[in-house]
């Protein structure tokens, strides 16, 4: 049986972060949501604890984060960041709360269309990025300051970067594995699954990688 651990979600009541508050119960952990609205986390769990804020509003850090073993961050916001880095701004603030208290482990779950410090994307995803995801350019942008910070100032920081390609909340199509190249568009309920399973392994540590469905269910 996998040991109970503790996990700060941030993002919580998003369409990826309400299903990874119900995997983290399910498997028998506690989870400390982080809820601007409250109310949309509607299961009673006596494992999940509710904090109402918004990473906008001056939170509390040194009381939010100290018990944690893990920390996720699910946040999005593309009308609030198409003119400000609002999620570099705070992981700036939670990274060094982090520190003071000791907690070491983070995922940070950005789009699939945001660039790694250092890299290129393949020009397919160049491409969807200038048309199709145009409007979503600033939210693109502050994922990419993230990871610059994360890269830069924070490698003693036991950091994950996910970069998801979120479609939609159909069912399951498989299990979706970390890659260095291959892509695939994940259901909200599977990149949930993977970023509960990914921030708990080390190998990950200081990867910003996509994730891709297991050949074996390709064609599900």
């Amino acid at each position: 049986m996998t040991a109970q651990k503790t996990f700060l979600a941030l993002g919580a009541t998003g369409q990826t972060g309400q299903h990874f508050v119900r995997l983290a119960l399910d498997a028998g952990h506690r989870v400390r949501a982080l809820a601007r609205t409250p109310a949309k986390l509607t299961r009673n769990h006596p494992e999940l604890e509710v904090v109402s804020g918004s990473i906008t509003d001056g939170l509390d850090l040194d009381a939010l984060v100290p018990g944690c073993d893990f920390i996720v961050v699910m946040l999005g916001n593309a009308e609030a960041q198409r003119d400000n880095q609002i999620n570099t701004a705070f992981m700036r603030e939670l990274v060094p709360a982090m520190r003071r208290q000791g907690v070491t482990r983070l995922l940070y779950q950005a789009g699939g269309l945001s660039t790694p410090p250092g890299e290129k994307l393949p020009l397919a995803l160049q491409l969807v990025r200038a048309t199709i995801a145009r409007s979503y350019i600033g939210q693109h942008e502050d994922n990419e300051a993230v990871m610059r910070y994360l890269d830069d100032e924070a490698r003693d920081i036991e950091w994950m970067v996910h970069r998801a390609g979120i479609g939609s909340d159909k069912p399951s199509k498989g299990v979706l594995q970390r890659s260095s190249t291959a892509f695939s568009i994940g259901t909200f309920v599977d990149c949930a699954e993977y970023t509960l399973r990914t921030v708990q392994d080390a190998a990950a540590v200081h990867t910003c990688s996509p994730s891709t469905y297991r050949k074996a269910d390709a064609s599900r």
